[in-house]
């Protein structure tokens, strides 16, 4: 019989450009050249009788109709496959959780909280890997992620993911600013600080509290890290998690001076391949971790909020 089906190496190329919606980023993920995605997906579209996968434009790539039906038809096939190579590839460490987790959220969050996990299961040790911002979730180093929810982001299918916390943002800053603050109206004549990855969560608060103007925005922060040191420095008001600054809440160094919560639909996910086989330490984590980030959004600190 002759096979009609095209090779793994030309649908692992189509996916990855659907996923990312780039050929760069496709190609620094599966550690090719873009030229060599290009090539794989021409390929593809030749081996389906000249079928148009993807509409390309200055601003990027779109599927197609014929595009989306394949992706449809092929993703969850393909994802199963690299699945069962891994598992049988992957060697596994007995009394070993290998995390990766972004790493505000690591630092500010997770790990004051594991010293309260280790002494419950002193036998099992947490390892911390690195974090990738365009995480593809195939790699054989990883059990567990707790990533970042992004736009058009599509978990691949052979995931259990989770929501933790995180999608709630509020406005904060230094003791100092807040005098100035006696109405969300008052932001406006203050420095706004914001996360550059996201600079529309400050006209999310604007809208939320009825504010018809547009904010103007302040400071930029790629890291959610430096954006907390600044507020805690009193450079601007700075939105963001609670979650992030529980511990500067919770010593004054920070405050929220308006009872003011806006949901941004992002959020913090713990995902792992219920495809593998986990050991009971390991599951166990995976329960002890959804009931801390339980615990924080229950603790609710807007409504401490200032004013």
């Amino acid at each position: 019989m002759k096979l009609q089906s095209p090779s793994l190496i030309e649908l692992h190329a189509f996916l990855a450009v659907c996923r990312l919606g780039s050929f760069r980023q496709a190609a620094e993920v599966l550690c090719v050249t873009p030229a060599a995605v290009s090539r794989a997906v021409e390929r593809l579209e030749q081996h389906l009788e000249n079928c148009r996968l993807f509409e390309r434009s200055p601003q990027g790539v779109t599927l197609t109709e014929q595009g989306r039906q394949l992706r449809d038809l092929t993703e969850r096939h393909v994802t199963a496959l690299e699945a069962a190579a891994v598992t049988f590839r992957r060697p596994r460490t007995p009394g070993k959780l290998r995390v990766s987790v972004a790493p505000t959220l690591g630092s500010k969050w997770l790990v004051p909280r594991l010293p309260r996990f280790q002494a419950l299961y002193p036998g099992l040790e947490i390892e911390m890997r690195q974090f990738h911002h365009d995480e593809d979730f195939n790699r054989d180093d990883v059990d567990v992620w707790i990533d970042l929810k992004r736009p058009r982001h599509r978990w691949p299918a052979r995931l259990q993911v989770v929501y933790l916390l995180g999608r709630e943002i509020v406005p904060v800053c230094a003791p100092g600013v807040l005098p100035r603050l006696k109405h969300p109206s008052d932001l406006a004549r203050e420095v706004l600080l914001y996360h550059t990855n996201f600079p529309d969560n400050w006209a999310r608060c604007f809208n939320a509290a009825g504010l018809g103007s547009e904010p103007k925005l302040g400071l930029g922060y790629e890291l959610a890290l430096n954006l907390i040191f600044a507020a805690k420095e009193g450079m601007g008001i700075a939105v963001i998690q609670p979650c992030m600054i529980e511990r500067e809440l919770e010593n004054g160094e920070l405050v929220i001076p308006f009872a003011l919560s806006v949901s941004t639909g992002r959020g913090y996910f713990l995902c792992y391949d219920r495809q593998q086989l986990i050991g009971a330490e390991q599951r166990a984590f995976v329960q002890w971790i959804q009931d801390e980030a339980r615990q924080s959004i229950n603790a609710d600190p807007v409504s401490k909020a200032v004013v």
